[in-house]
């Protein structure tokens, strides 16, 4: 239950303290206290199907791997009821989604942001459902990301030195290790800890760098673990979060001096975090085949890149 259905619950004089009605949601309580919440019963609401276009990379009669758009949530949710990668595959698959999950998840066994996009596999049996979720449990699933970041991670910046968590294993790689836990204030926000939380690691290493001096870096990212929002966080921690990320991105000023005015424009103007779920690789959880599948980057990222790939060509007289 989130923190604002409680709200909710309190406001709507649901929730009582020593069997006493409580609308604020501040009032204190002390050991010993016994808090009483009767919760009314609401009705479920029916998960549509809907026919969305989907763009399906390989499909069989287990699972189906799709190359999910951004702006697309993965599965219903109070404040996304329709519209959805569910919905839309509901309408594809019929009834033969895997029914674990329930209603509102059939099928899925992992899950990328609403604005990032890029590959996901989907569970269309049981059978698959179940060996699909252990490959995910046990970090035997490849996945990597392309993340446009500010500025460039490298072994030489003293400052990541000095930045908890961070090291550089050989070929100049980003490695990240902290937990990662809900942040204390913004319940929509993850925070990065060293004392509890869950256990999270992720890599990148530089591809291409953009500006002169390098202001930016396209960055291949892989994940070791698979957490809420963890490239991110982590590399918000690092100190080069994501281009156009609202939560973990922060305002951050491009040198005036090292980006032209268009290269300044494409990037201000990118309006979600610059990350794709490029490559997901398995095994085939009944057939035991090694399957791989590689996404091309989604326009509005590839035409950010060739913007900046212009700043970065001389001019030839």
């Amino acid at each position: 239950m989130s923190r604002t259905h409680l709200a909710r619950l309190i406001g709507a004089g649901c929730v009582a303290l020593n069997d006493r009605p409580v609308t604020d949601p501040k009032t204190r309580v002390a050991e010993g206290d016994i808090v009483t919440i009767d919760v009314p019963d609401t009705a479920e609401v029916a998960v549509e199907a809907q026919a969305i276009p989907l763009s399906v990379v390989h499909e069989d009669g287990d699972l189906i791997v799709v190359d999910k758009p951004a702006g697309m949530v993965v599965h219903p949710a109070p404040g996304s009821p329709a519209g959805t990668l569910v919905n839309a595959l509901l309408h594809h698959c019929g009834d033969s989604l895997s029914g674990i999950g329930g209603e509102k998840r059939p099928g899925i066994v992992h899950r990328i942001d609403k604005d990032t996009s890029g590959l996901l596999v989907v569970a269309k049996s049981d059978r698959a459902h179940h060996g699909l979720a252990a490959q995910f449990e046990a970090h035997s699933v490849e996945r990597k990301y392309l993340a446009l970041a500010h500025g460039v991670p490298d072994a030489a910046d003293p400052r990541l030195r000095g930045v908890r968590g961070t090291s550089f294993e050989p070929g100049n790689i980003l490695k990240l290790t902290t937990q990662l836990t809900r942040h204390k204030t913004d319940r929509q926000r993850q925070a990065v800890v060293f004392h509890g939380g869950r256990h999270a690691v992720t890599r990148a290493r530089v591809i291409e760098t953009f500006g002169q001096p390098p202001v930016l870096s396209l960055l291949e990212c892989w994940l070791e673990t698979g957490r809420t929002h963890q490239i991110r966080v982590h590399l918000a921690h690092a100190g080069h979060g994501l281009v156009g990320d609202p939560v973990y991105g922060g305002r951050r000023k491009l040198n005036a001096a090292a980006l032209d005015e268009a290269g300044r424009r494409a990037v201000t103007g990118f309006s979600r975090q610059a990350l794709h779920a490029a490559v997901l690789g398995f095994e085939h959880p009944v057939t035991g085949q090694a399957l791989r599948f590689e996404a091309p980057l989604p326009a509005d990222m590839a035409d950010l890149l060739t913007a900046l790939r212009a700043e970065n060509t001389p001019d030839i007289a």
